[in-house]
């Protein structure tokens, strides 16, 4: 009994944890609607300008530039495509906050089929395998769930081993058990994404999450460091949690529970 106790003092703690970090996100809506503003407008415009005319330059006046001002042009073009990627991964960040959230029961088997046809190009370059077991029809916010999708996919085929063929196995099953912990009066779907790619070491298994945090160098691997960042929030804003476990080249885990209704 004292067990079962603790157990469901430790699930009321998260419950309160969630609760306390979705008022969190709701009092940042109306600041992220004016960022989101700024993004898609104010910032991308000059940036569209940046890169149309550097494209300009390397198509018709590439021939006047010297081998220097030719590696600066390769340069800035390269910085801009970057900033567009940052700014569109940070609309990203500030959509799933806001508070046009419709919910719909949704088949996540037909919404993980689009995701691969939309990854359909780097799933045939890399010839990747995904193997998926079933997986529920839930109450979700379909974009931000094929968001959520899409962005541990990505990376779990951007994070492969040279040399190895990626291979990411989905499964689910219904649980009472939370994080490890029993939680005998709860259920909950409990969807794991295994990949067999180069992983990570668990004392950066929160770090993973955070805004901009990246665990490799941007010459290593691209990106903004954005994407789990987002999955997060996708997954706070279906009240559940989301972990991840890895082990240095031998993959990694994520681990999401949302709650059964």
């Amino acid at each position: 009994m004292v067990g079962t106790a603790q157990d469901i003092t430790e699930l009321k703690q998260y419950e309160a944890e969630i609760e306390k970090k979705n008022k969190e996100l709701e009092n940042m809506n109306s600041e992220l609607s004016s960022f989101a503003y700024v993004a898609s407008h104010d910032l991308q415009e000059p940036l569209r300008k940046i890169q149309v005319l550097s494209k300009r330059i390397l198509e018709k006046e590439v021939s006047k530039l010297s081998p220097e001002g030719k590696e600066c042009l390769n340069r800035m073009e390269n910085a801009a495509n970057r900033m567009q990627q940052l700014i569109n991964d940070l609309l990203s960040y500030s959509r799933t906050a806001m508070s046009d959230k419709h919910f719909e029961a949704t088949d996540l088997n037909h919404l993980l089929q689009q995701v691969k046809a939309d990854l359909n190009e780097k799933i045939t370059a890399t010839s990747a395998v995904i193997e998926t077991g079933q997986l529920p029809e839930l109450n979700v916010v379909p974009f931000q769930f094929k968001q959520l999708f899409t962005n541990i996919i990505h990376n779990a085929i951007k994070f492969s081993k040279p040399g190895t063929t990626p291979h990411i196995k989905i499964e689910s099953n219904l649980t009472n058990r939370l994080i490890g912990r029993a939680v005998p009066k709860n259920k909950y779907h409990h969807i794991r994404i295994t990949d067999n790619g180069i992983g990570f070491e668990n004392t950066y298994n929160e770090q993973i999450f955070g805004l901009f945090s990246r665990l490799h160098g941007r010459s290593e691997y691209e990106g903004t460091g954005i994407g789990l960042s987002i999955c997060k929030r996708i997954v706070e804003n279906h009240n559940g949690i989301i972990t991840a476990e890895g082990q240095p080249e031998k993959g990694a885990t994520f681990h999401i529970y949302l709650p059964a209704e």
